[in-house]
């Protein structure tokens, strides 16, 4: 697909509009553009330590103006997808207490402790987790309560070119302890792009996926059929990109380049 053609433009967040609290180069011009082009945005983020209250008010104090529809996480895709197969379920949750909100608000009821089995353990993007959580999934996992993860990122990208560890890396932990591994909701499987089309009534031609990781963002565009755009402004390196079997559609040194293309200065 041309850039040109394309009508929505998924956008990952962490390490491709900002790294920690500073916002990258270019980002507030690519979206002018693309609002004066007439097309849209939504937000995509694998990471669900915060809701979409909270990436609103993040995205507006570095001068990001969004509703809350326009928002779109790793987390609210998982609501819908339980939802649609046992609602008001049961949940154990590995996840901080915005995630927690946000399935309370999606009708599940949130267990603290292993006095009642769930119907299914959780594990989110968990700032807060503590050796006790874990270990209550683990057996929880163990006695083969259906297990699901939000997304599968290794790190989360912060500013200068530091990392904090991701629900990819507490995945293989509780794989270590458990042998078994969760179905992932997030990119790159196409569950969290089959809830956007959806839930926004949106058409897989019309949409780009753009973001800095090639095992998720654009790894994503290819299971579910969608141009994917890399920019090389977070995660991924050249060296990374050149020994990958991930390959993008497009790729750019950082949303300005790309913004740069769509107002045809390349």
């Amino acid at each position: 697909m041309k850039l040109e053609n394309i009508k929505c433009f998924l956008l990952d967040m962490d390490g491709t509009i900002y790294l920690g609290d500073k916002l990258i180069d270019g980002s507030l011009d690519f979206i002018e553009t693309i609002k004066n082009q007439g097309k849209k945005f939504l937000f995509l983020t694998n990471n669900s330590s915060k809701n979409k209250l909270a990436y609103k008010e993040k995205l507006e104090s570095l001068g990001i103006k969004v509703s809350e529809e326009e928002v779109f996480s790793s987390g609210e895709a998982t609501t819908i997808y339980l939802n649609k197969i046992k609602p008001g379920a049961k949940v154990f949750l590995l996840g901080t207490p915005l995630l927690e909100e946000e399935f309370i608000k999606s009708g599940f009821q949130i267990l603290k402790d292993r006095k009642e089995k769930p119907d299914f353990v959780v594990l989110g993007f968990d700032t807060t987790l503590t050796y006790e959580k874990l270990w209550i999934a683990c057996d929880f996992i163990r006695d083969g309560v259906e297990y699901i993860a939000t997304h599968p990122d290794f790190n989360c990208p912060l500013e200068d070119n530091k990392f904090m560890p991701d629900t990819g890396a507490m995945i293989k932990m509780i794989e270590g302890s458990t042998g078994k591994t969760p179905l992932v909701i997030g990119k790159p499987e196409k569950h969290i792009i089959d809830s956007i089309i959806e839930k926004y009534d949106l058409k897989k031609e019309e949409l780009a996926m753009v973001g800095d990781r090639l095992y998720t963002d654009i790894a994503v565009g290819k299971n579910a059929g969608i141009t994917s755009i890399l920019v090389m402004s977070g995660e991924t390196t050249e060296e990374m990109y050149k020994e990958s079997e991930i390959v993008a559609d497009y790729k750019f040194l950082s949303i300005k380049e790309l913004n740069d293309k769509l107002n045809k200065k390349q």
